[in-house]
């Protein structure tokens, strides 16, 4: 069963997505701000899925702590965003997922995220 990281700082986002994902037979792990994402990146999830406006560390801010940390750069992001100027890739592989966002179609995305990583 893999495992995502999500990341948002609205609980209600955070709640749908948690569901979902687990509906679709994920085991999930949630934090609201980056310091507690980067923490929870620890346990070696199969797939990030990070809002990039979050309080006191921005998406970007986690991202690039994520990627200096040689047992956490490999670990396959998508970037959740209300803006799509947030969209410009900071790194190739990285996907974008605009809100809003369609349930079905970020998860399929993650999937396809963690096949990637894999191969």
């Amino acid at each position: 069963m893999p495992t995502v990281l999500l990341v948002d700082d609205d609980p209600a986002i955070l709640r749908l997505l948690e569901v979902n994902f687990r509906l679709e037979g994920f085991e999930t792990l949630t934090a609201g701000r980056g310091p507690d994402a980067i923490a929870l990146a620890s346990r070696l999830p199969d797939a990030i899925v990070l809002d990039l406006m979050l309080p006191e560390m921005d998406g970007h801010e986690v991202y690039r702590k994520l990627r200096q940390d040689p047992a956490l750069r490999s670990i396959p992001v998508t970037f959740l965003t209300a803006r799509a100027l947030d969209t410009t890739p900071v790194d190739p592989g990285v996907r974008y997922v605009t809100k809003p966002f369609d349930t079905a179609a970020l998860i399929e995305t993650v999937r396809a995220s963690i096949a990637g990583a894999e191969t």
